[in-house]
C-alpha cells in the first residue's frame, strides 16, 4: 500500500505543469509551476493587474475617508494631476481606480484598500503588505520600525525618519551654494516608490528600507517583471506589475510621471560623483538595490552644474554614466561603456562625441585604438594635472622619443615594452615600431612574438 501511494504521489507530480528558471550558475531547469505561483506569473507578464482586483467583502464605507485628505495634500505637495482637486470623494474614488461598482454597490480595489484602508482591514485582507525601516550602526539596531498601514501615510512616515538622518554640506558654484547629502532625497524616494508599488501583493514579506554604515539599501518582495533585467534596467519600456496602482501614484505625484524613476535613482548618485547604484543583489524573487554612502566629489559636481547652468537642461544620464565611468577608470574604449549605458555602440559613441565637444571629454587616437579620458580642463578644475598627463598620454613624437631612449638604455624593446611604457594598444604600438623602422632609427630581429628591436650598427 505504501509503495503504491509513492507511486500515486509521483504521478501527480508528473502532472503539473512545469516552468523554467535559472539557478544559481546561470543554467536553466525545469521545477514545478504551483497553483499560488498562477497570479504572480500573470502580474509578472502584464496578463492581469492584481492591483485592480475588486474586494467584494469589502464595502466603500469601510474605507478611512481621512486617506483621501491625505491623497489631496499629496496631489498639492508633489505636484500631482491638478483635475483631481475639485472632484468629490465618489468621484475621486473613480477617477483614480480605488473603487468598482459591481451591482450597484461600490467596493475598493486591491490599490483602493491600499490607499484608504486602516491598518486593521490591511492585515486581514492584504497580510502581505509590510514596510521595514532599520538604521544600523555596525552590529548595533538603533532604529527597527515596520509599518502596516495605508500607503501614503507609510510613505510619509518612512520619509521622515529617513530626512532626519540625511546631512548635508554646500559648495559655492557661481552665485549659487550647492548643496552636497549624504543621500539624494530624489534618488530615495523613487527608490522606495518603486518598491512600493511593484512590489509582488501575493508573497509575504516586507519592503526593506536600510540605513547602515555602508550606504542605503532597498528591496521588496517579487523580481524584476517578465522582459526587464539588469541590462536593459535603464533602457527598457517602463512596466508594473500593478499597473492600476503605479498609475495612481503618479496621478498623485509620488512617482516620476513619465515612468523613468530610474533614470533619478542613477542621477542621484553619479552627479556627486558616487558609483552608481547597485541591483546585482536581485533575484527571481526580489529587486534590491543598494546605494553607496561614500563621500561626495565636490569638483565633480561642480563641472555637472557648470555644464547644465551653460546649457540649461540637466545632464543626460548617458552622459552621467560616461563621465562617472572615465572618472573612476580614468581611459576607457568605446566599448567598455556599451554594457554600462545600456545602447548600442554608436549610440554611445555619439554621446562620447558630444562629451568631446563640450570639451568635457578628450579622445585620443583613431579607429579601433581610439580611447577616451577626461578633458584637460577637467582635470585642471581639479587641480589634478599630472593625472591628466598620465592619463592622456603622450603625442607620437614623444612616444617615439621614449622608445629610443628605453634602446638607448636597456639595448633592446620588444612591442610589449612599447605598449606598457607609452599606454598604447598593441596596434598603436605595432605602428609606432614600424614608423621608427621607416625612418631608419631602429632596426628588427626576430620574427612576431619574438622581435626586437635595436638601434642600426
Amino acid at each position: 500500500m505504501q509503495a503504491k501511494g509513492m507511486a500515486m504521489n509521483d504521478a501527480e507530480r508528473v502532472r503539473l505543469p512545469q516552468r523554467r528558471r535559472l539557478k544559481m550558475d546561470g543554467s536553466p531547469e525545469a521545477v514545478p509551476f504551483y497553483p499560488h505561483e498562477f497570479v504572480q506569473r500573470q502580474s509578472s507578464i502584464g496578463v492581469t493587474d492584481p492591483s485592480a482586483l475588486p474586494l467584494e467583502n469589502l464595502a466603500v464605507e469601510d474605507l478611512d475617508p481621512i486617506q483621501r485628505i491625505r491623497i489631496r495634500n499629496a496631489i498639492k505637495k508633489y505636484g500631482g494631476d491638478q483635475s483631481l482637486l475639485p472632484l468629490a470623494d465618489e468621484d475621486l474614488d473613480g477617477a483614480l481606480g480605488l473603487t468598482v461598482t459591481i451591482n450597484g454597490k461600490r467596493h475598493p480595489t486591491v490599490a483602493g484598500l491600499l490607499l484608504l484602508g486602516n491598518e486593521r482591514q490591511l492585515r486581514q485582507h492584504l497580510p502581505s503588505h509590510e514596510v521595514a525601516f532599520q538604521v544600523l550602526r555596525g552590529t548595533d539596531v538603533l532604529v527597527n520600525e515596520f509599518y502596516r498601514k495605508p500607503l501614503l501615510e507609510t510613505f510619509e512616515e518612512v520619509e521622515l525618519l529617513f530626512r532626519a538622518r540625511v546631512e548635508e554640506e554646500e559648495i559655492q558654484i557661481g552665485l549659487f551654494r550647492v548643496p552636497i547629502p549624504n543621500f539624494d532625497r530624489r534618488a530615495f524616494r523613487e527608490a522606495f516608490v518603486n518598491a512600493l508599488v511593484h512590489r509582488d501583493y501575493s508573497a509575504l514579506g516586507a519592503v526593506h528600507v536600510r540605513l547602515d554604515d555602508d550606504g542605503l539599501s532597498i528591496s521588496n518582495p517579487g523580481g524584476f517583471v517578465e522582459g526587464v533585467n539588469l541590462d536593459n534596467l535603464l533602457v527598457a519600456d517602463p512596466r508594473s506589475r500593478n499597473p492600476l496602482l503605479a498609475d495612481i501614484i503618479k496621478r498623485i505625484g509620488l512617482a516620476e510621471r513619465t515612468g523613468r524613476g530610474i533614470d533619478r535613482i542613477f542621477e542621484g548618485m553619479l552627479r556627486y560623483g558616487r558609483t552608481a547604484p547597485d541591483y546585482s543583489m536581485s533575484s527571481a524573487y526580489t529587486v534590491a538595490v543598494r546605494m553607496s554612502a561614500a563621500d561626495a566629489d565636490a569638483e565633480f559636481l561642480r563641472m555637472i552644474v557648470q555644464r547644465e547652468e551653460q546649457t540649461g537642461t540637466a545632464m543626460p544620464i548617458d552622459s552621467l554614466i560616461i563621465l562617472s565611468r572615465l572618472r573612476n577608470e580614468r581611459r576607457l574604449r568605446t566599448t567598455d561603456l556599451v554594457r554600462s549605458v545600456q545602447k548600442p555602440e554608436t549610440v554611445v559613441r555619439g554621446t562620447l562625441e558630444k562629451l568631446v565637444e563640450a570639451g568635457m571629454v578628450e579622445a585620443h587616437s583613431t579607429g579601433k585604438g581610439r580611447t577616451y579620458t577626461l578633458s584637460a580642463k577637467v582635470y585642471q578644475g581639479a587641480g589634478q594635472k599630472a593625472a591628466y598627463v598620465r592619463q592622456a598620454g603622450f603625442d607620437p613624437i614623444q612616444q617615439e622619443q621614449m622608445v629610443l631612449n628605453f634602446i638607448d638604455t636597456h639595448g633592446s624593446i620588444k612591442r610589449a615594452d612599447v605598449i606598457e611604457l607609452c599606454h598604447i594598444s598593441p596596434d598603436q604600438a605595432y605602428k609606432l615600431l614600424a614608423r621608427l623602422k621607416k625612418k631608419g632609427l631602429i632596426k628588427q630581429a626576430g620574427e612576431r612574438k619574438g622581435a626586437i628591436y635595436e638601434r642600426p650598427r
